[in-house]
């Protein structure tokens, strides 16, 4: 049986050939959606009032980590407005030109989502804010001293923006949209939900001791439930394991290098590298890339966010710093400090 890089697992970016079967398992009505209680009743109360009017929902601004349900609730806004959905991404958008030629062919009403919407051009942006407020785009005709602007009128619709780094939009940008809301990490109890209505969509048969197994695995991110849960199905299937019990559970997803908090080889990598190979720390990102093989980006995006929301790591002005969590969690006892460091003139 081959195995798959862990980071296919543990990712959250959606690999092409289980897109068909994410989007299978997104929840179609917010009723359905598991989780996020206090954005789903604000948002509740939006869409309620704008079907009420009769006039289409104000623009909505969905921020927080990927994997948590900003696309699905962009396609269920669309579903409870009865609308049209328009997908496209803040990198697809680099020219003014591109984005007045997807909002002169929105039709009234429909929703258009925007993914990563901080990282639109600067100038399509600007041509956003003009277009949310007035429903109108200026088209720059001719150049130089000839150039003439002729204003385009758009039909009503719904922005719905989605960013991990809302404090990289510009603040005039974030100030046009009617709502916000920020998605929180999932508790285990919430991931079981989401398991048990995926499970049930997979035909699968998991016991309660397995739905706690692979929740507590999942980072607290139901897209990374949902793809665990798919790997333990082949596992299954393959060893003819018809209840997946919390052992058959535990024993997948060690196949698949996924270890009891939800590391994957990576995550490891880096640990072990600065307690072994550094006595824990500081150690500098680069450094820390070289080590462990991969590109110094990939660590700081991928690997650490989770470390340091674990606690296992900790960013230090002088460098990455495995904690005491890390060196029980990889079953190694911590070296007794350097002399540098119980001296009363150590500035770490």
């Amino acid at each position: 049986m081959s195995s798959a890089d862990p980071r296919e697992l543990i990712g959250t970016a959606p690999a092409v050939e289980e897109k068909a079967l994410e989007a299978a398992l997104r929840p179609k009505a917010l009723e359905d959606f598991v989780g996020q209680s206090t954005v789903r009743t604000q948002l509740s109360l939006v869409l309620q009032s704008s079907r009420m009017r009769h006039t289409a929902a104000d623009h909505v601004l969905l921020s927080g980590p990927p994997g948590l349900g900003k696309t699905t609730l962009a396609m269920i806004i669309a579903g409870e407005m009865q609308a049209a959905l328009r997908i496209t991404s803040g990198p697809a958008i680099q020219h003014a030109g591109d984005l007045a030629a997807i909002l002169s062919s929105l039709t009234d009403g429909e929703v258009l989502f925007i993914d990563e919407i901080h990282r639109m051009s600067r100038p399509a942006e600007e041509m956003l804010y003009i277009a949310m407020e007035d429903f109108r785009v200026d088209i720059i005709v001719g150049k130089g001293a000839g150039a003439t602007s002729i204003p385009l009128e758009l039909s009503p619709f719904t922005l719905v923006g989605a960013t991990t780094r809302a404090g990289l939009l510009p603040g005039p940008l974030r100030d046009r949209f009617g709502f916000t809301g920020h998605l929180e990490f999932y508790s285990p109890e919430e991931l079981q939900k989401v398991l048990r209505r995926s499970a049930g969509m997979l035909d699968m048969q998991v016991s309660t001791g397995g739905f706690v197994e692979i929740s507590s695995r999942s980072r607290g991110t139901p897209r990374i439930a949902n793809r665990l849960l798919r790997r333990v199905r082949d596992w299954a299937l393959v060893h003819g394991v018809a209840l997946v019990d919390d052992s058959a559970a535990s024993e997948a997803l060690d196949t698949y290098e996924v270890d009891s908090l939800g590391l994957d080889r990576l995550d490891r990598a880096v640990l072990e590298a600065l307690c072994t190979k550094f006595r824990g720390g500081p150690v500098g990102l680069s450094t820390l890339a070289i080590l462990v093989g991969e590109e110094t980006e990939t660590v700081e995006t991928v690997a650490e966010p989770y470390l340091v929301r674990e606690g296992l790591l900790a960013r230090t002005p002088r460098g990455r710093v495995a904690t005491e969590a890390a060196w029980e969690h990889l079953g190694l006892t911590p070296p007794p400090p350097r002399d540098e460091e119980t001296s009363p003139l150590w500035n770490g």
